[in-house]
């Protein structure tokens, strides 16, 4: 027990600042109409100038490790093909099924994961996680929303995954990785005012992504249009939990038994980066492109909620704190 005081420590805070927008939004107390201002904040200012803080000091080799890159991503599509083919069937179309995955493979890692696994292990984990995050936005949210969109009229799968990538594309998350990891490689630092407004942001990043993300769980259930069995949503949560950081986990260790170049630190990375609730903003997007959106939310809350539990009990095994 001793042992997990520290990772407590660490994981109470942030998950009671996600209880914190939660409440929030369900007394009325942080208005419903301002969460997409508080969600662009942290998109577009906050969370863009804390991951460009770290590109400075993250290799750009480490950042696209291809042996990271191939081991995360064959467990992206894995999760995909296994999300869908157990969820297809007369209630759950291919659309549903297709958000349903995205819920399953996609964690929270921007929002949640840079930040949190950062104070657990230090600031060299982020280099591995930023390939987790640059697959996530290219590759599996592109293929979701193109197999959800593939019977539909306006161009069918390939117009949406070309939508979806051009959606990945305007992300300023990857542009501020990016520019972080050049800049770093130059030898370049921001010094005197800009380097202050960047640290200011990059430190409201945290505290301010946490909050929004219970305030956006909050919403995504006002805005369902449906009751959902628990049948349907509480394997996929526990999928995204369990299933997920365990595949991850097993391939980077046969990855390693081949005599592929896996640190400790990269497998420790990608595994808890896998074992992170889903990202809430699939939420949002289900609710654009017309699917059950009260099935995606309740796999989204239930995995945040659950993984309090999972994720902890999992930093511990992995040595955080130690």
């Amino acid at each position: 027990m001793t042992a997990l005081l520290p990772i407590l420590a660490v994981t109470v805070p942030f998950f009671a600042l996600v209880l914190a927008g939660y409440v929030a939004g369900w007394r009325h107390v942080l208005p419903e109409s301002a969460i997409p201002g508080l969600n662009a904040f942290v998109l577009y200012f906050a969370l863009p100038c804390m991951l460009f803080r770290f590109g400075l000091h993250t290799p750009i080799a480490e950042a696209l490790n291809p042996v990271v890159l191939g081991v995360y991503l064959g467990c992206a599509l894995l999760m995909v093909l296994v999300a869908i083919a157990f969820s297809l069937d007369d209630v759950v179309g291919l659309k549903d099924a297709s958000f349903g995955a995205l819920v399953t493979a996609f964690p929270n890692t921007g929002f949640m994961g840079v930040p949190l696994l950062a104070a657990l292990f230090g600031p060299a984990i982020v280099g591995p996680m930023i390939a987790t995050i640059l697959i996530d936005m290219f590759v599996t949210s592109s293929l979701c929303i193109a197999l959800a969109q593939a019977g539909e009229a306006a161009g069918g799968a390939r117009a949406a995954a070309l939508r979806s990538l051009r959606g990945a594309l305007s992300n300023p998350m990857p542009w501020a990785i990016a520019l972080g990891g050049t800049l770093g490689a130059l030898g370049w630092r921001p010094a005197g005012p800009v380097d202050a407004v960047i640290k200011m942001l990059a430190d409201a990043a945290t505290p301010v992504a946490l909050f929004t993300i219970g305030a956006v769980l909050w919403r995504a259930g006002q805005h369902a249009h449906t009751r959902t069995a628990r049948k349907r949503y509480l394997p996929q949560a526990l999928a995204k939990l369990l299933l997920h950081p365990a595949l991850v986990f097993a391939l980077a260790l046969a990855a390693r038994a081949a005599g592929a170049p896996l640190t400790d630190l990269q497998i420790t990375a990608i595994t808890l980066t896998a074992a992170l609730p889903s990202a809430a903003n699939v939420a949002m997007l289900a609710e654009r492109f017309g699917a059950d959106n009260g099935r995606i939310a309740r796999i989204i809350l239930t995995s945040t909620a659950l993984s309090f539990v999972t994720f902890t009990s999992l930093a511990w095994f992995f040595g955080a704190g130690t």
